[in-house]
């Protein structure tokens, strides 16, 4: 069975048609992304999926049960999203432990401590993180408290929104070698919106290239590595990349080859 199946997804905000009809299907375990400019509508496909945007018309099928365009709780423990900035995502007032806590109270979880201790260990932070407020921490523990939310109810498919823009080219090739271990230890399906085509080559097996609100090409990570792109938009992006942010890639890749 699929994770995800989406079948004519439309939006529109007012006169602005910001999604046209967009289809794709992401196979349980996949890493999928969905790339194109600012604008093209890459943020507002997420939305959906994630339940933050209710405006909608086509169908959305998360591991074979349709999702309804209002608020839904069930769909919600299927599928988290973690946002671009993982500062301005978590409420400064809050310790970790109430941001984590507030999510179980919400899906009425049992065994709330269990569940905090086990998620922060996933992510990579210990204990003495666990009463720290968002300003005591780096952008990238942030990040990983973010994720750690994502997680907490234990998903299935995790949407990332830019989950690496905000944070510096270190700490972003740490956070990307997260998500391949969580991938991999938690068997998670993972759909990655981003502009930046080296994180797609770093992380995805497949793609989507939006443009305009349409999706104009599929290809696989290793052609985009290869640049065999078939359309020119498609060809535009990759030469507009080429030797852009490849400090990213690069710097992912060392820090796997010493694991």
């Amino acid at each position: 069975m699929s994770a995800l199946v989406v079948t004519d997804l439309d939006v529109r905000f007012g006169a602005t048609h910001a999604v046209r009809g967009v289809s794709f299907t992401v196979e349980e375990g996949e890493s999928f992304g969905i790339v194109g400019e600012s604008g093209c509508g890459k943020t507002t496909v997420l939305r959906c999926l994630a339940g933050l945007n209710c405006d909608w018309t086509g169908t959305v099928t998360l591991h074979g049960h349709t999702r309804g365009r209002s608020r839904d709780l069930d769909a919600a423990k299927r599928a988290q999203m973690v946002f671009q900035d993982p500062y301005g995502s978590l409420h400064p007032r809050h310790t970790v432990d109430r941001v984590l806590a507030e999510v179980c109270t919400i899906h009425g979880l049992d065994d709330v401590e269990g569940r905090i201790a086990r998620v922060l260990s996933d992510v990579g932070l210990g204990p003495s993180f666990r009463f720290r407020y968002p300003h005591q921490l780096s952008g990238g523990q942030r990040q990983r408290v973010a994720i750690a939310r994502a997680l907490i109810l234990r998903p299935k498919i995790l949407l990332l929104d830019e989950p690496t823009s905000a944070l510096d080219v270190s700490v972003q090739a740490e956070i990307l070698n997260l998500f391949r271990r969580l991938r991999a230890e938690l068997g998670l399906t993972l759909v990655l919106v981003t502009h930046n085509l080296a994180v797609v080559a770093n992380l995805c097996d497949r793609l989507a290239v939006m443009q305009h609100g349409l999706i104009v090409e599929h290809l696989s990570a290793e052609a985009l590595r290869q640049g065999a792109a078939a359309q020119r938009y498609t060809q535009t992006l990759l030469a507009a990349s080429r030797g852009y942010d490849r400090a990213t890639l690069a710097a992912a890749e060392a820090l796997e080859a010493e694991r």
